[in-house]
C-alpha cells in the first residue's frame, strides 16, 4: 500500500509539473509531499510491525497510517481535478508524462460532456431552475477505481513505476 502511495505522488508531481495554474500546481504539489510523508511513514510502521511482537498499538498505528494515506490520495486527486480543469500544457511526446496527461485530458473530456449533457437534457422547474439528477460528476477517484488494463482506454505505451504500470488499477 505505501509503495502504491508513491505511485499517487508520482501522478501528482507530473499534473503539477503541467498545470497551467500556479496556485493549482502549489496545491497539487503540497498535496504529493504529504503523500509522499504519510506514505514513507506507513513503509516504516510496517517494517518495524513485521520485527516486533504482535501488538494491539502496532496494530492500531499501523491502521491509522493505512487510512491517512488514503485520505492524501484521495487529497491528491481532487487537487489534481482542479488542476485538469484550469488546464495542462502539452508535456513531451511519448513519454510518461503524456500518459498522465491524455488520461487527465480523458477524464475532462468526460467531465464537460457529463455537464454538457445535464445542462441540455435536464428538466426544469416552476422557477425555471434546472432540477439536479442523482447521477453524479465523474470523478479521477472513480475512474482510478475502474481503471484495469482491459478496459477500453489503454495507453500506447506502459511504462513501469515500481512493479506497476502507469495507468493499471493503481494508477
Amino acid at each position: 500500500m505505501a509503495s502504491d502511495g508513491q505511485v499517487f505522488v508520482k501522478f501528482g508531481r507530473i499534473v503539477a509539473k503541467h498545470c497551467l495554474d500556479k496556485r493549482c500546481s502549489t496545491e497539487l504539489l503540497c498535496a504529493s509531499e504529504q503523500t509522499h510523508t504519510i506514505s514513507s511513514q506507513l513503509s516504516i510502521v510496517a517494517r518495524v510491525k513485521a520485527v516486533t511482537a504482535e501488538s494491539k498499538s502496532s496494530s492500531e498505528l499501523l491502521v491509522s497510517n493505512a487510512q491517512n494515506l488514503i485520505q492524501a490520495v484521495l487529497h491528491v486527486l481532487k487537487a489534481a481535478e482542479a488542476a485538469c480543469i484550469k488546464g495542462l500544457q502539452k508535456p513531451p511526446p511519448d513519454s510518461e508524462e503524456e500518459e498522465v496527461a491524455a488520461f487527465c485530458t480523458h477524464w475532462r473530456k468526460t467531465l464537460l460532456w457529463h455537464r454538457a449533457k445535464e445542462s441540455l437534457n435536464s428538466e426544469r422547474d416552476e422557477l425555471g431552475l434546472r432540477k439536479t439528477q442523482a447521477r453524479t460528476e465523474p470523478t479521477l477517484t472513480a475512474m482510478v477505481q475502474e481503471q484495469s488494463p482491459q478496459t477500453q482506454y489503454t495507453p500506447k505505451h506502459s511504462k513501469r513505476i515500481k512493479g506497476h504500470t502507469t495507468m493499471d488499477s493503481h494508477l
